[in-house]
């Protein structure tokens, strides 16, 4: 196949930061996703009615410069004390989504939630407002490869405590979070990332430490790769994308900032995981139908077509390192 053509996908998790080069980052956004949803760990968080509707406009300012629309949805940052009126405020103010960080847990969370019980009033809004809850599943005490897996027992009580309350683990890296997730009811989805679909820990620090492949959680084994795709492309509607696209300057990804630059290469990237599992056929699926399903929103118009045209991924996008820089991808994405 040489050429394919979908439904234009979304992005349920990407971060497009705030400043001059939001408008960078949120046209390399567009330029593949009719819609994505953006992460709050900004500063000041949005927290508040005004805090949403002004991280809002600002997103919407600089998509304003892209050759190409999209929608935007947004979240607000859960944060200690949070009470219920603030949390009816923010899905008033048009939040989709509540982020629950465990403090310390990754970018901008030493605000972050040190554990349920410090939100309960806002989870009980939330279950009550009909909001999806996104967590960062990591806790930020266990050792670096074993955080996702240690925090499940934390996702395990928000479950049981909130029976209507629809969960969503963010950037699944372990086959134990993808068997957890299929054992909890089906209110509780998670994303995948492109990058965990493709990469493990080898690719990080297995013959030089390369710091382009540093996020959190951790790229982890084959193992944990291998189950990750087999959920993508199983067609389960409670695993869908989201990039997790986090772009931080050069200077601060050599000095050990966690995140990658994905989202110029993340489609790039699951064509080739799908196609190579024999699956190109659900990547739609997965990146434009299940994720729209789960937060209760039309599909998508318009469409995405992809090409196989190699192509080179530049030493530097947007004044960022770019996931995979220099390495040579096989299928390339434009909207159409």
């Amino acid at each position: 196949m040489h050429e394919l053509t979908m439904r234009a996908p979304d992005d349920f998790h990407v971060h497009l930061r705030q400043g001059p080069a939001m408008a960078a980052y949120a046209s390399r956004s567009a330029a593949c996703f009719a819609r994505f949803l953006v992460m709050p760990n900004v500063v000041p968080p949005p927290v508040s009615a005004v805090g949403v509707a002004d991280y809002r406009r600002a997103v919407e300012s600089a998509l304003a410069t892209s050759a190409h629309r999209a929608a935007t949805l947004m979240s607000f940052k859960i944060v200690p004390g949070m009470g219920r009126d603030a949390v009816l405020a923010c899905a008033g103010a048009g939040a989709v989504a509540g982020k629950y960080y465990p403090a310390g847990a990754i970018t901008n969370s030493a605000d972050g939630v040190p554990g349920p019980e410090a939100v309960h009033e806002g989870l009980a809004a939330m279950e009550d407002a009909g909001l999806v809850l996104s967590i960062h599943g990591e806790d930020p005490l266990a050792p670096v490869l074993e955080r996702e897996e240690g925090f499940l027992p934390v996702v395990d009580s928000i479950v049981a405590r909130y029976p209507r309350l629809r969960v969503v683990l963010e950037h699944l890296s372990t086959a134990a979070a993808v068997d957890a997730v299929r054992n909890w009811p089906v209110r509780v989805a998670a994303t995948i990332t492109a990058h965990h679909l493709s990469f493990t820990i080898d690719d990080l620090a297995g013959e030089r430490l390369d710091p382009g492949y540093f996020c959190k959680p951790l790229l982890k084994t084959a193992r944990d790769r291998n189950a990750l795709v087999a959920a993508a492309i199983s067609g389960d509607g409670r695993f869908f994308f989201g990039s997790d696209s986090a772009p931080h300057p050069p200077a601060a990804k050599a000095t050990g900032a966690a995140g990658v630059y994905a989202a110029p290469v993340a489609i790039s990237l699951a064509a080739t995981v799908f196609e190579g599992a024999g699956a190109l056929d659900r990547l739609e699926r997965f990146v434009s139908e299940s994720g729209a399903r789960f937060y209760g929103l039309p599909l998508n118009e318009g469409g995405l077509r992809l090409t196989r045209e190699p192509w080179t991924v530049p030493a530097e996008l947007d004044g960022v390192v770019p996931l995979a820089a220099g390495t040579t991808q096989v299928w390339r994405a434009s909207r159409v």
